[in-house]
């Protein structure tokens, strides 16, 4: 941190030289005079950006057949106002760019009627009468939405800047953007003044205007946040997290704190994809206004890297893993995401990779970095964009944990042993999930929200968000007596965080991540070891899960894993209830359906289901009178606001320390069309643990053709060099590292 702290201050002094009021060309915020002249010369010979370009000509000229409307706010998210206005924002930044590159008045007119309509209104504007928010807008219900449209408000204002005269540019200036500017900044610093991607957008939004106007106290409080202000810090937002947790605030602290030197973001992929556009959007106005602040060199160029990070949290089909609140299907074809891959590959390391991302989306920034990235596809220059396993540390300085990826075939596993994400973080240490050919296999449920659908809470952040998707029974990880880690309180979960033990992805044939939690349930440590296996004997590279857990008490342990699927055999007895009762009273456990019971009676439990054509069968190392239940998520749910999804729960009671192993396959399939099931049946004969103490976990995999494997692992000694010998059922094993397998 220290290095960092030195940076900054040698960052400020340079901007606190460097920042004067001369006078600046327009535009250069995000398009620029010798990036216009480029792009006007290269017209009708690029097809990406041609393409673009049409398609946004196309929407803006049917947006001014309409007619400007900016009407009265009333409405929460999803609602004929907030939509609106939100039109509005987008439609004035694309009519600036057109203005820019065609040279045609009419786009140019309707940014300069559109801004004034709002100054206009604006004058006299109160706060949104929606009072849900910790910090109110005016145009929207929330400082958040109303920063969203400075920001691009600000790039159509740079676009049009010329266009407008003197005495208009005062006017919009002093009535509407300056007072704009000050509402999300000093008249909210509970919004505006911490570490979040609210602020974020916040900080973005009176940097970008501040750049446009040349207004260097705009500038420095977008870079630094709010002078001389001491927030409460034990204040709480609207979704639960505390604000400006250690005092710091501005752009900069937003880059400094929630991103990993991997360029991890530890709210998740969900809200980094969101975070994104600001991140970038006002990095580039700053290079282009101000390039002697190196922006994109800032953190060891870590705003460039977190770009291939969130890329490599993507499955198969480039949709974003849900860790912590996370939509379902937000991918990387996003607008947001568009931005991202063309100012990565313009103010980065020009990675051909990119560029057939940029293919697939299939759209390009109208601006510098847009066109560079349609030249490179037009010229051939596009690669694969290889998804490889990758571990992603967490914190400021990657001390936090982290993420780890495992990819083999068409198999990706995702292990979470990161922070707790800020407010947006779910209480699932050590929890995981599959998927093969980019379609989930085991699941995590992701957020309880319907993203800007009014009639669904006002498309905000439903209660079962917190009562069932943060809890920990929502994940694929233990929980003891019914209760979440860190007791699902924010205060204690920030406090903590699980420590990687091990990563290895050296071997293709044999991946490994493996992490321990010692502060989830005091008393309690639990130890994950997760193998992505291909081995000859199997069809499918399989996952090896070892959850060990040593406890200074007896407890009742459940496991869940949340199969996507249809169930097709067990090779257990259960019975099915007349009458369905909630699982639990609290944690989580209310929304869960008890469809089926049954007790372990065989040293192996087995599951198989099919979905998509696939077939998979999870086997379990069985202890006498293990609990197995069937449940389903929509108990105590009376909106429909969740999925009804099924789940499956091994539960382990009166145990103090205990070893849960299990193994996941993928294998066969079946087709509709010719009704014929392929290698429908589990290759896995018997799963043993065959040695488990202090040091060292065994287990022995025996195939149907009665292959055997063995697996070994040091759960004290993670070291590459270390040797080891053991004796085993008189067998005699030897190795070097941190693991055995063979």
């Amino acid at each position: 941190m220290t290095k960092y702290l030195n940076t900054l201050k040698a960052f400020i002094c340079t901007v606190l030289i460097t920042f004067s009021t001369v006078a600046q060309e327009h535009p250069s915020l995000i398009l620029t005079k010798d990036g216009v002249s480029k792009i006007r010369a290269e017209l009708g010979n690029v097809p990406l950006f041609d393409a673009s370009l049409k398609k946004v000509k196309e929407e803006i000229d049917a947006e001014i057949a309409l007619g400007i409307d900016t009407p009265i706010p009333k409405d929460y998210s999803g609602g004929y106002t907030h939509v609106r206005h939100k039109q509005n924002m987008f439609a004035m930044q694309q009519a600036g760019v057109l203005y820019q590159i065609l040279e045609d008045e009419k786009y140019a007119k309707y940014v300069k009627d559109m801004l004034l309509q709002y100054e206009e209104m604006y004058k006299s504007l109160p706060l949104h009468p929606k009072t849900r928010s910790y910090a109110r807008g005016k145009l929207f219900w929330q400082c958040l939405n109303d920063s969203n449209w400075l920001v691009y408000v600000s790039q159509a204002y740079d676009c049009i800047y010329d266009y407008l005269s003197k005495a208009e540019r005062k006017k919009l200036e002093n009535n509407l953007f300056r007072p704009f500017a000050d509402h999300i900044s000093v008249d909210s610093p509970q919004f505006y003044q911490r570490v979040h991607n609210h602020s974020t957008w916040g900080n973005a939004a009176v940097g970008m205007i501040g750049l446009v106007m040349n207004d260097k106290e705009l500038i420095d409080r977008a870079l630094y946040g709010i002078p001389g202000l001491d927030m409460d810090k034990s204040a709480k937002d609207d979704d639960g997290g505390f604000i400006n947790k250690e005092g710091k605030a501005g752009f900069l602290a937003n880059i400094e704190e929630p991103f990993s030197p991997d360029g991890y973001y530890n709210e998740g992929p969900y809200y980094q994809r969101y975070a994104m556009y600001p991140f970038l959007i006002f990095s580039e106005g700053l290079h282009n206004v101000k390039p002697e602040l190196n922006i994109f060199e800032y953190k060891d160029g870590v705003l460039l890297k977190s770009i291939n990070a969130l890329l490599n949290l993507s499955d198969a089909d480039g949709d974003f893993f849900p860790l912590n609140d996370g939509q379902k299907g937000m991918s990387y074809y996003t607008d947001a995401l568009v931005s991202a891959v063309d100012i990565s590959y313009y103010y980065g390391s020009q990675d051909p990779g990119l560029l057939s991302i940029a293919a697939k989306q299939n759209k390009v920034l109208l601006d510098d970095s847009g066109l560079a990235v349609a030249l490179g596809v037009k010229n051939g220059k596009a690669i694969p964009f290889d998804k490889k396993s990758i571990n992603l540390s967490d914190g400021p300085e990657g001390k936090q944990g982290g993420v780890g990826i495992l990819r083999s075939k068409n198999t990706e596993l995702v292990f979470k042993y990161a922070s707790q994400g800020s407010s947006h973080g779910h209480y699932d240490k050590l929890s995981y999930s599959f998927y093969n050919t980019g379609n989930e296999v085991l699941q995590d449920y992701g957020l309880a929200r319907f993203v800007n659908i009014e009639q669904k809470g006002g498309g905000n952040y439903l209660k079962e968000n917190k009562t069932w998707a943060k809890q920990t029974i929502a994940h694929n990880t233990l929980v003891q007596n019914e209760r979440s880690h860190y007791q699902g309180k924010y205060d204690i979960g920030s406090k903590y965080h699980p420590e990687l033990y091990l990563y290895d992805d050296s071997n293709v044939a044999v991946q490994i991540v493996s992490a321990k939690e010692t502060n989830a349930y005091p008393g309690t440590a639990m130890h994950r070891t997760m193998a992505l296996i291909k081995d000859d004997s199997f069809e499918n590279p399989f996952l090896l899960d070892i959850l060990k857990i040593d406890s200074d008490s007896i407890n009742q342990y459940d496991l869940p894993f949340y199969f996507i699927g249809q169930v097709i055999k067990t090779n257990f007895e259960y019975e099915v209830p007349n009458t369905l009762e909630p699982l639990g009273t609290s944690n989580g456990y209310q929304h869960l359906w008890s469809e089926g019971s049954g007790i372990s009676t065989d040293q192996n439990t087995k599951l198989s289901w099919l979905d998509k054509g696939k077939f998979y069968t999870l086997t379990s190392a069985s202890l006498k009178n293990d609990e197995l239940k069937f449940v389903r998520i929509g108990a105590n749910d009376p909106n429909f606001n969740l999925r009804r999804e099924a789940g499956f729960i091994i539960r382990r009671k009166n145990t103090q320390n205990t070893l849960f192993i299990s193994t996941t396959e993928t294998h066969g399939g079946y087709s509709p069309v010719t009704e014929s099931a392929v290698n429908s049946y589990s290759n896995i004969k018997e799963l043993q643990v065959i040695l488990d103490n202090e040091d060292y976990t065994a287990v022995m995999i025996t195939t149907v053709k009665d292959i055997t494997k063995v697996f070994i692992i040091a759960n004290n000694n993670a070291s590459t060099e270390a040797t080891h010998a053991l004796k085993i059922k008189d067998k005699n094993y030897e190795w070097s590292g941190s693991y055995y397998f063979k």
